[in-house]
């Protein structure tokens, strides 16, 4: 196990600090799948069943939150944890729930953006000052990110000390992306729904064009695959999505599979 605690340190003009940075670089070093140990903070967890705490620990064994609650520490020797030491501070989830907080969700199991243990481990760290509640934090992170002490997504800090951590992923450039070659794509063909209501046409240039009921050309736009998921382009404007699971292709309520191929 290893300890670290809050380092602070004001340069002129910028008021930068410098927060538990022996841990970042065991965090960011981690390729083990040591846990790591948030500790001694005030927690929101906006479990509807747990609450907030007070003087407790936060749990990450990889992208999953394991535990929450105080006393967990007391075992962070056993399993050699990294312990981070968050006096003073308040970890809240990264993202969250308002539907659940409006009594939106009927079950606690579909509450989602909680800091339940079996949840991702996505939480925001945030000076106690900068986070009156969970909406206060997440909107400390949107205006004043300098302020936030940590960021962590999937169990892997995205900012640390208010600033972006090395190694975070990559935002996707923005702009619409360049039609893809999928020439000799398995997925090239025509998608036919099971009442033979929609004809949707893949074509290997990155085009669609869907018949409706027998209606020719109803809708026609671009298309990109990343993996099981196709996004969709409207000549029209508007975008859609669907989803390949298996050798079927969802998309708007519809179940389609590959017709005979010409």
């Amino acid at each position: 196990m290893s300890v670290t605690h809050t380092e602070t340190g004001t340069e002129a003009d910028t008021d930068t600090v410098t927060w538990n940075s022996n841990a970042f670089d065991e965090i960011a070093a981690n390729d083990s799948g040591r846990p790591v140990l948030f500790t001694n903070a005030r927690v929101l967890t906006m479990d509807p069943l747990i609450g907030t705490l007070r003087g407790a620990d936060v749990l990450l064994v990889g992208a999953l939150l394991v535990g929450v609650g105080p006393g967990i520490i007391t075992a962070a020797g056993d399993d050699n944890a990294i312990v981070v030491d968050c006096t003073g501070m308040t970890v809240v989830p990264a993202m969250v729930d308002t539907i659940a907080l409006v009594g939106g969700r009927g079950q606690r199991a579909e509450y989602v953006g909680t800091l339940t243990p079996g949840n991702t481990g996505d939480l925001l760290v945030v000076p106690d000052e900068f986070a009156p509640d969970a909406q206060g934090a997440v909107a400390t992170l949107l205006t004043r990110p300098e302020k936030v002490r940590a960021l962590i997504a999937a169990g892997k800090p995205v900012l640390w000390s208010g600033t972006h951590a090395p190694g975070r992923a990559t935002a996707p450039e923005a702009g619409i992306p360049a039609a893809q070659d999928l020439t000799g794509s398995p997925r090239i063909g025509v998608w036919i729904d099971e009442n033979d209501f929609l004809h949707q046409e893949l074509t290997a240039d990155g085009r669609y064009d869907e018949t409706r009921g027998g209606r020719p050309h109803a809708y026609e736009g671009r298309y990109w695959i990343d993996g099981d998921r196709i996004d969709y382009l409207d000549d029209l404007g508007f975008w859609a999505f669907g989803e390949f699971r298996g050798e079927e292709l969802h998309h708007a309520g519809y179940a389609m599979r590959l017709g005979p191929r010409a």
